[in-house]
């Protein structure tokens, strides 16, 4: 297929904002990675998603007790997502591999696998930001049109009434289709994947099947097979939809710039860095609940800049960030609350969906 790449011959901005960022960090002489923040988040979230998960099982409630606690499994542990696993995939988590290797895992615990995730997200994702044909975050169904080069089908001009319905089925298309697909095809969207050691592959299939004994058998033994299927419906739907708003808005929002790749290779005539400024919009920066729960995932700009980086330092980032966009002319697209970038993102959507003049 044909290649993108970005013309780096003269980073100066990167070049200027790497420099002061390093600054930042000898100054105050802390780590780049987490610190007793995060590993606070991860003895609070881990444990919260235990407590929920066992109490669904031991316990006998009401039904609209039980949903609610359902509903609250499955946003603390898109939280355990957006906060450990996120981190630890991209080596943020800890300065020691084994740390991160193990915590990537977590990944694979709440139905998805480390080993696609980081090749999907880190690099394809990270590299080559809102370019459909290679980011794969943007192909996530026909029945979604999240770029203006992607083809256009009459459902489309719905889609901004069907978002909640498309997002909360996420869980299901990932653990159930999407995992499969990558595997079997061995490959993401139109990049085939790296070589699975036999190790990657005991861990996919295993992950797996736990994740069938432990979401499926034990609680079906445990409650019957219909509070099971009404509980599980609702903690993969809540799941979904956080899981899909989250990562939408940073990207599919009013800002961004979208592109494509066609049949010959592609330059982007900018250097990589200035591509993910204006390819990327953060929202909700001083909503102190939002970028707990959301693991710093509102500072979209600074974590795509800095992937390597732990969220925990993206507030005091961004403020660095901010300087050098305003010193190079650069656009900084930011939403101050999550309901400005939700609706933002609705917008978006629903122009998406309109039938290109060209058809």
């Amino acid at each position: 297929m044909a290649k993108v790449s970005f013309n780096n011959s003269n980073q100066v901005f990167f070049a200027s904002l790497k420099k002061a960022v390093d600054t930042y960090f000898r100054s105050q002489q802390i780590k780049k990675t987490g610190n007793f923040q995060l590993y606070l988040k991860t003895t609070i979230l881990i444990p919260t998603a235990l407590i929920l998960y066992i109490s669904l099982l031991v316990f006998r409630m009401p039904a609209p007790g039980s949903l609610v606690l359902c509903a609250l499994l499955g946003g603390v542990l898109a939280s355990i997502g957006f906060n450990v696993m996120h981190d630890a995939c991209h080596g943020s988590y800890s300065s020691k591999k084994w740390v991160n290797s193990l915590l990537g895992l977590t990944l694979n615990a709440l139905g998805g696998n480390a080993f696609f995730w980081k090749q999907k997200h880190n690099i394809l994702h990270h590299t080559y930001t809102n370019i459909a044909g290679v980011d794969d975050d943007i192909a996530q169904s026909k029945l979604l049109r999240q770029s203006p080069a992607q083809e256009w089908i009459p459902l489309h001009q719905y889609q901004h009434l069907y978002l909640p319905l498309a997002y909360s089925l996420t869980l299901f298309m990932w653990v159930g289709m999407r995992d499969f697909d990558k595997y079997f095809k061995k490959r993401i969207h139109n990049t085939p994947i790296q070589k699975m050691a036999i190790g990657e592959h005991i861990i996919f299939w295993l992950s797996k099947l736990l994740y069938i004994v432990f979401y499926i058998v034990v609680p079906v033994l445990c409650v019957g097979w219909l509070p099971w299927l009404i509980g599980y419906i609702t903690m993969a739907m809540v799941m979904g939809l956080v899981l899909a708003f989250v990562f939408q808005l940073a990207h599919a929002v009013e800002g961004p710039e979208f592109d494509a790749i066609g049949l010959e290779d592609k330059v982007i005539e900018s250097e990589w860095a200035i591509h993910q400024i204006r390819t990327t919009a953060n929202f909700a920066p001083k909503s102190k609940l939002i970028s707990w729960m959301a693991g710093g995932l509102n500072y979209q700009i600074e974590h795509h800049l800095f992937p390597r980086i732990s969220h925990i330092h993206y507030p005091a980032l961004s403020k660095i960030v901010q300087e050098h966009c305003r010193k190079f002319n650069l656009p900084y697209h930011c939403f101050l609350t999550t309901g400005h970038a939700v609706a933002s993102h609705v917008r978006i959507m629903k122009q998406l969906g309109k039938k290109p003049v060209e058809l």
